[in-house]
């Protein structure tokens, strides 16, 4: 007996090593091709980056993009599972992967050197189509493709395949995590995209692994209840494309949100975006760590903290407000996907649901990244996805009674008409009645909680009157590619301002504090420019060392300040790369600075780093660095790079002047290391005797002088708040390939 038993032993146990090598394959195959996918993100847009000058928008444009390539690819997995054989489906796709791998490895084409002056996002999604567009699209259908694949097979998992999309998002969650600390740092970006094309030659063989072990499968596997099971209805697939669409749309928002006040860089790119799958993994897995229950329970807690902190402003540090962002998002998220994990169909239909998932992510960016900053002129987007969040919790009615419909609808009128009222006509309410009004509707939002559409109702309603009600009279906002600039007048009517993000970039004195206009030959120089001000004196430095009209280059327009620095033989450029900022600043109805002191001023479109290069060599005696969005720096202006580039455009005895005033970083030893790194010194003032409550929107800013020699420096050798800084050994240099926000952050912090 033991003998005739022998061969089905055998027979088991191959069973079983076959099965194992089976699942071990496809995980391995479908984790790779997932964080070779969300890998190339944060990679190639850091590339594309400083062609657009570090604009936080590049990021939320490329989210777009690999949502609609993410889109095509599982519409190619659905329609090849649909309509070709097994053999066949296998065949095709392995043709589609290696035909990708002609366009490696990664690097911008030749042609899309410089973006033009309108239609950013459309020549940005061009270029990505261009550059990895073959291969990413080959890449997205995998994680579909082979869980259809897999579930066709005989291993008992297979009828329950949705556990290798919770694998595919870890696979994505630590490529994304590890980017920004462990390759981000230590590899160059050429090093990378080298890497990244033997990963991808390395998941063809996998991938070919998989195809062999699907071809010989034993036999195809159909669950028996799911032949049953009806096909999921249109009303299902709008169910989840909205559930899809609400946070990918937050995505971008929060992304563009913190990037805007720190920098856009990969970390600040990568922790929305890492949360994000990270709730896949979640409410996909087969135990959710995290009950669905509980999400539900909490979100509106979540949120009306996140209320509370947008008003009442309890926090201070960058630190505490992006993690109450941060928090807030992981929640909606993570309800909006258990929400579509409880209700995901049987595996015969599993390619359509990630095709209806897709187009939801895709709807959703699209709203946020593109549409919305053509149709709002502030970040409306932000609020309007918060409520809608609320609407995606389980249990959203009307209620049964027609008295309790009339009133949840005239409610919902009268909330509508007080909105357009405080749109259309100032609102003054003291700071007190506006705080306690806040908190009335917080405490009465929490007692419906549970009622989504009265809770969501009141929610937006609280964001967006906060908006209208603070937003002061005579306010003009501008948005584009680059954020938002708003143009205000002070409560006394004394000063002009010009505020971009969360930071002043210009002011004009309009009236003396008497109500008579203020004179305008010459404006007076406010904000970090003023007579006296560590800028000033880098002119004065100059201008005394040449002994002759100077030549200089501003990186950065503002309000057109400093063009009344330049004496009448004096030459000026400027580099600016937001158009909306060149009309700003050439109204002479909104500041007069341009067109008093240099109406024929040249001023260069387009990013610094391209245009700038494009100078004759020696063709400044001083450069002047200005170039920040609200808090937000362009890290590739900061690097040792791009101070070789400014040195060559210095004359012999020039210098380089770089405002790093920061609320939130400490970038003065970042041009001090970037300075050593090509031989040069520098200085640095960060104080001054100016009383800043005595001199109305003046400010004593921190600057950083770059010069060849001590000499060049001239009279700032001498100058009492000008100190010589020396690089410190334990920074890394920045450059085009590293940099270290969190360093730069802590040591702010430590101030």
């Amino acid at each position: 007996m033991g003998i005739a038993d022998q061969p089905a032993s055998q027979t088991t146990q191959g069973a079983t090593s076959r099965r194992a090598m089976l699942l071990a394959t496809f995980t391995a195959a479908i984790t790779l091709s997932a964080a070779l996918l969300f890998m190339v993100q944060p990679m190639f847009t850091k590339m594309v980056l400083p062609r657009f000058g570090g604009a936080p928008s590049v990021w939320s444009v490329a989210i777009v993009y690999f949502q609609t390539a993410l889109l095509a690819g599982y519409a190619y997995a659905h329609l090849l599972t649909r309509y070709a054989g097994p053999r066949v489906s296998v065949v095709i796709h392995l043709a589609v992967m290696v035909a990708a791998a002609f366009a490696l490895p990664l690097s911008i084409p030749t042609g899309w050197d410089r973006p033009p002056a309108a239609a950013e996002a459309l020549w940005l999604m061009g270029l990505f189509t261009a550059s990895i567009g073959l291969p990413f699209f080959a890449l997205a259908a995998n994680s579909p493709l082979l869980q259809a694949w897999f579930a066709r097979t005989d291993h008992p998992a297979a009828k329950d395949p949705y556990f290798l999309y919770a694998a595919s998002n870890v696979g994505s969650f630590l490529a994304l995590v590890s980017y920004p600390i462990v390759i981000e740092p230590f590899v160059r970006l050429g090093d990378q995209a080298l890497s990244w094309s033997i990963g991808f030659c390395s998941l063809i063989a996998l991938l070919a692994g998989c195809g062999a072990l699907r071809w010989h499968s034993p036999h195809e596997n159909v669950p028996a209840d799911s032949t049953a099971e009806a096909p999921p209805s249109w009303k299902d697939a709008g169910f989840w494309m909205a559930l899809a669409a609400v946070p990918a749309g937050l995505l971008v928002a929060v992304t563009a949100h913190i990037s805007t006040d720190v920098a856009a860089v990969p970390l600040l790119w990568v922790l929305p975006l890492a949360l994000y799958l990270l709730t896949f993994v979640i409410v996909f897995a087969r135990q959710p760590i995290i009950p669905h229950r509980l999400v539900v329970a909490v979100q509106p807690l979540f949120i009306i903290a996140l209320v509370a902190v947008i008003i009442f402003d309890p926090i201070k540090t960058i630190v505490g407000i992006l993690a109450v962002h941060l928090a807030v998002f992981f929640v909606n998220a993570l309800m909006c996907h258990g929400e579509l994990a409880r209700t995901r169909p049987a595996p015969r239909y599993l390619t359509a649901f990630y095709l209806w998932i897709s187009a939801g992510g895709v709807i959703g960016g699209i709203g946020a990244g593109l549409i919305a900053p053509y149709v709002f002129n502030w970040v409306a987007e932000y609020p309007i996805l918060i409520a809608l969040a609320v609407l995606c919790r389980p249990g959203i009615a009307l209620p049964g009674q027609r008295l309790q419909r009339y009133f949840l609808f005239g409610g919902l009128a009268a909330a509508v008409l007080v909105l357009i009222v405080c749109a259309l006509y100032p609102v003054v309410l003291s700071e007190t009645a506006f705080n306690w009004t806040v908190a009335t509707l917080l405490a009465a939002s929490a007692l419906f909680w549970r009622a989504p559409l009265p809770f969501a109702a009141t929610i937006a309603f609280i964001l967006l009157a906060y908006h209208s009600i603070v937003e002061q009279p005579g306010t003009t906002s501008v948005r584009s590619f680059f954020g938002v600039a708003k143009i205000t007048e002070t409560a006394d009517g004394q000063f002009r301002l010009l505020q971009h993000g969360t930071t002043l970039h210009g002011g004009q004195r309009i009236r003396e504090a008497n109500g008579r206009l203020a004179a305008i030959d010459p404006p007076e120089l406010l904000l970090y420019y003023w007579d006296g001000s560590a800028i000033s004196e880098t002119f004065a430095a100059v201008r005394a060392r040449l002994d002759r009209p100077i030549r200089f280059a501003v990186i950065g327009l503002g309000a057109g300040s400093l063009a009344c620095r330049a004496a009448p033989d004096d030459t000026v450029h400027y580099y600016e790369i937001d158009p909306a900022i060149i009309r700003i600043a050439r109204d002479p109805y909104l500041f007069s600075f341009l067109w008093v002191c240099r109406p024929d001023v040249p001023i260069i479109l387009g990013d610094a780093r391209l245009t700038l290069a494009e100078a004759p060599d020696g063709a400044y005696d001083l450069i002047v660095v200005d170039a920040f969005s609200s808090d937000a720096i362009p890290i590739h202006l900061l690097t040792r790079e791009a101070m070789a580039m400014y040195l060559k455009k210095l004359s012999p005895h020039g210098m380089v002047a770089m405002h790093v005033s920061n609320r939130h970083l400490e970038l003065a030893s970042v041009v001090t290391g970037i300075a050593a790194a090509n031989g040069l010194i520098t200085r640095v003032s960060d104080s001054s005797d100016l009383d800043e409550a005595a001199n109305p929107y003046k400010f004593v800013g921190t600057v950083a002088a770059v010069a060849r020699s001590e000499e060049d420096f001239g009279t700032l050798r001498q100058a009492r708040d000008w100190a010589p800084a020396a690089p410190d050994p334990s920074q890394w240099v920045w450059t085009d390939d590293y940099c270290n926000i969190v360093g730069a952050l802590l040591r702010k912090l430590n101030e």
